[in-house]
Parts: structure tokens; C-alpha cells; sequence
């Protein structure tokens, strides 16, 4: 049976049997006896859930430190470039994981007039 609905199923259960027979054992065991023994069960599905809150959590102050490290780390970039001795054609510019402006393509594209003709036939 699945986590959610082996849940569902001993609160049914248990709900039930406070509601309409709360003095009788099933089982050998009464309704208290019954709540002690699925309370691990409830314990670990409190834990999954408070830790799966703290994720969340963490998760959303890793996303607002990253969004500041970025405009800190584009700064730094930017002021790389800007610098006389280093620049946007320096090493550690490349170092940081950049294209140097001398290795950059134009963007510029010419065809000739045979490709041109290819292109048209397609």
C-alpha cells in the first residue's frame, strides 16, 4: 500500500473506532494500544514533512544568495574587462571562463552565390 494511503487508512480506522466502539479490543489490543502502535509511523511522516519544509527553505536562501552572488560576480567580470592591464583579451579574463575578444567570431556571414543557390532548391 502506498505511504499516503496507509496513512489515510489508519486515521480512518482509528477515527472509527474512538467514534463508535472506543471501549473495545480488536485484535488484542485497544484503541490507545492501536495509537501507540502506528504512532512511529505518524512520527516519521511529521519528520519527512518538517524536513521537507526546511529544504523548501533552504532552497529559496540558496536562490537569493545566488541571485547576489551573480551581481557580484558580473561586477568583478565587468571590472576585468574595463581594467587597462587585463581586459576583455587578457588570460584571466579567458581564465574566467570567457571568450577573449580577439578569438570572438565577427557575426558577420557572407554566402556566396552557390550557396545561396543551394539554399533555394531546398
Amino acid at each position: 500500500m502506498a505511504p499516503k494511503n496507509t496513512h489515510e487508512k489508519n486515521q480512518k480506522i482509528l477515527s472509527a473506532w474512538k467514534t463508535l466502539r472506543p471501549d473495545k479490543a480488536f485484535s488484542g489490543m485497544t484503541v490507545a494500544e492501536f495509537e501507540r502502535r502506528i504512532s512511529p509511523s505518524e512520527l516519521a511522516r511529521q519528520t519527512i514533512t518538517d524536513l521537507e519544509n526546511k529544504l523548501s527553505a533552504e532552497q529559496n536562501k540558496r536562490d537569493e544568495a545566488d541571485a547576489d552572488a551573480q551581481v557580484v560576480a558580473q561586477a568583478v567580470v565587468n571590472a576585468v574587462k574595463g581594467d587597462l592591464t587585463e581586459g576583455e583579451d587578457g588570460e584571466l579574463y579567458e581564465a574566467m571562463g570567457y571568450v577573449r575578444k580577439s578569438e570572438r567570431k565577427s557575426g558577420l556571414h557572407r554566402s556566396s552565390k552557390a550557396t545561396l543557390a543551394d539554399t533555394k532548391r531546398s
